[in-house]
């Protein structure tokens, strides 16, 4: 296995090499074309992973294939630090997605989400008003409110028995407790005497572009989503933190070698 090491490094490292450009090309498109926050928002991150992952791949397969042993070294290292970070990324995820549940309503195929029942950490994330602005844009820009049922009209009954997103229950219709009167899925009327104290109630707005995307229940909608798909990104990290520890081992069998190989190229003119 360990005298594998080499060309195993070498053809994995080849493989990541190819997987950067295409990366790398979609945040350079993103730089020049993107038009909205949220898509500039994304390009520079892009940009880092795609020249990240070229510079590594780079180090990793000259420093295999042709025993440059101080930058199999450095690949080495970073891996271990990627390996460390991606560790201690995974439990910070599962720690701070920890708290958080949408409320049942009876009757209603979707749930409702409260900003107090996350994690304190996120809460200051979505509160903070210069973050909030920009995830905003975001969520107008994506338009998941008009795409409820495909943006086909639908009655009261109906829209109650839909399975709403987090994001379209908490940003696209006022809360129930607020007993606003449905018109359609983005449009109420507000019965002008509501009981509820959530203030909330008199965020709602039938403008496309506010709806309730300055309500804490939008907040909580998003940090439910989020919530989602951290879950989902966690265990999809500890697959790959598993890949990461196996091509760190192969990658200490290649160093081990070229070690072994410098040596020999040391010794041998002595042999005579």
């Amino acid at each position: 296995m360990c005298r594998l090491s080499n060309s195993l490094i070498g053809m994995l490292n080849f493989i990541t090499l190819v997987l950067s450009i295409p990366i790398l090309a979609v945040g350079i498109w993103l730089a020049q074309k993107g038009s909205t926050d949220c898509e500039k928002f994304l390009e520079k991150p892009i940009i880092v992973i795609g020249v990240f992952l070229m510079l590594v791949s780079i180090a990793g397969l000259i420093g295999a294939c042709c025993r440059v042993t101080w930058l199999l070294w450095v690949y080495l290292l970073v891996m271990f630090i990627l390996i460390v970070l991606l560790f201690c990324f995974t439990v910070f995820a599962f720690v701070v997605t920890n708290k958080g549940a949408g409320d049942a309503l009876s009757g209603k195929g979707y749930k409702e989400y409260r900003l107090g029942n996350y994690s304190d950490w996120l809460q200051k994330r979505v509160t903070n008003t210069k973050n909030w602005s920009k995830i905003k844009s975001c969520l107008v820009a994506s338009k998941a409110c008009q795409t409820i049922n495909g943006g086909k009209n639908m009655t009261a009954e109906e829209f109650y028995q839909e399975e709403l997103s987090p994001i379209q229950s908490s940003c696209c219709k006022p809360l129930d407790s607020c007993g606003f009167t449905y018109v359609n899925q983005t449009m109420w009327i507000n019965p002008g005497n509501t009981t509820s104290t959530d203030s909330d109630c008199n965020l709602w707005s039938n403008n496309q572009n506010e709806l309730c995307f300055n309500c804490n229940s939008c907040k909580a909608g998003l940090l439910q989503t989020i919530k989602n798909d951290w879950k989902k990104t966690a265990i999809v990290n500890i697959i790959f933190l598993i890949f990461l520890i196996i091509v760190y081992s192969v990658g200490c069998c290649a160093f081990r070698n070229n070690r072994e190989d410098n040596a020999y190229s040391r010794w041998k003119p002595y042999a005579y």
